[in-house]
Parts: C-alpha cells; structure tokens; sequence
C-alpha cells in the first residue's frame, strides 16, 4: 500500500528562517527537549556538532535551539530575538561547539538544569523540519515528537514493563510504539512509550504508583 503523503511534507514546515533543518527543525529540537524536561530550564548550556556546530550561526540555529526552549514554534516571527526574550525569562544560555563522536551532523547535547537539577537530552535534526531525541541522561532513546510520549525510568526488574502496559491497555489507550533501554542488567530502565492519544491523569498516576517506577514524565507532542 502507498503511503500518503501530505503537501508539507514536500514543500517542508511553515517555518521563520532560512533551513528547515537548521532553523525549523533546530527550535523543535529546543521545543521537545523543553517538553521532555518539563519546564522551561533557568540555565541551558547549548553544544553545537557537525554543521550545526560550523555553519549553525548564519542560519540562525543557536536562536532556534534557544526559541525552542522558550516555548516557541518553527513559525514565531520572535525567534529572531530569542537570546533577549532568554535574558528577560531569566534563561541563562551559553552556545559551544563540540565533537560528539558518531552521530548525525545536525545534533545538538542539550544541558538543562533548573537548581541542582540537570539533564542532558541529546538530538539531531534529520531533514524537513523533523527531529530525533537519541539521549536522555544516561539512557538511549528514540523520540520524534509526533506523537504524546510516555517516559518511564524505572526498575530493570521482570513484570516492570508488563505492568506498565497493563495499565495503558486497561485505560483504553493504543501503543504505536515503545522503546526501552538500561543502564545495566537488574540496574535501571528508561520505558519510551508513544501512544495515539494522551494518557488521563488517573492513568499516570496509576503508573506513578507501580512500586519499580523511579520517575515518570507524560510528554505532549510537539
């Protein structure tokens, strides 16, 4: 069967800038690692790799990546002026270029911290104004943000995830898909859940609830 494919999907997103991949793509990348910490952070310390990191500047990257941390879309004509609108939030920024190894040339390590409180999200912007999360704190991951997301860290223990998709498929929700990873066997686990329409709060509390359950994070999609 074809796949059907929608008129942005050829001409790209309604976007501020001149790349959908350094500007569009770059501020939801911000966006979604905003949402996976979420809150807007009182410091960002932004590593620029590849060519983000050698051309990211003139098209506008390192205010895209900030914009997104802001709360603001590919299309908001304020992204121009997101280190200002940073300054005024109280965000503070620093922007460095690093080598982080074997990864897409467009990805960014995003270190958020609010307080003693810090994580590192790292991405890449992969074309057309989409993204992918491939890090999250000590644990690989696999988002895009199309869809709401589910973050579990918990427990490496049998029945962990059993119970976890127990309770979704009880609440009348759908699995699109699911990722997990650890840190080490019977260590730590990190559950990436996607799922077609947003869990109801008795739902993630239930899951909160379950004793093997260390954090728990529902993620909009963006």
């Amino acid at each position: 069967m074809a796949t059907t494919r929608s008129i942005f999907d050829i001409l790209g997103p309604v976007m501020i800038g001149p790349s959908s991949s350094h500007t569009a793509g770059a501020v939801r990348l911000g966006l979604l690692a905003r949402a996976i910490f979420g809150r807007q952070p009182d410091a960002a310390v932004i590593t620029l790799h590849g060519s983000f990191a050698s051309t990211g500047r003139g098209h506008g990257t390192d205010l895209a990546i900030v914009a997104g941390l802001l709360g603001m879309r590919p299309d908001d004509h304020e992204i121009v002026r997101a280190f200002q609108h940073a300054a005024e939030a109280g965000m503070a920024v620093r922007i460095v270029n690093g080598d982080l190894g074997a990864v897409h040339a467009n990805t960014a390590l995003l270190t958020l911290s609010v307080g003693e409180t810090a994580v590192e999200i790292q991405g890449s912007s992969v074309g057309g104004g989409e993204v992918l999360i491939t890090h999250i704190g000590r644990f690989e991951a696999y988002a895009d943000g199309r869809m709401p997301l589910l973050i579990v860290e918990h427990a490496d223990l049998p029945g962990e995830i059993a119970s976890v998709t127990r309770i979704i498929s009880a609440s009348g929700a759908n699995i699109a898909q699911m990722r997990v990873s650890r840190t080490r066997r019977g260590a730590e686990a990190l559950m990436l859940i996607e799922t077609d329409t947003p869990l109801p709060a008795a739902t993630l509390a239930e899951i909160e609830s379950l004793p093997g359950v260390m954090r728990l994070r529902a993620v909009p999609a963006v």
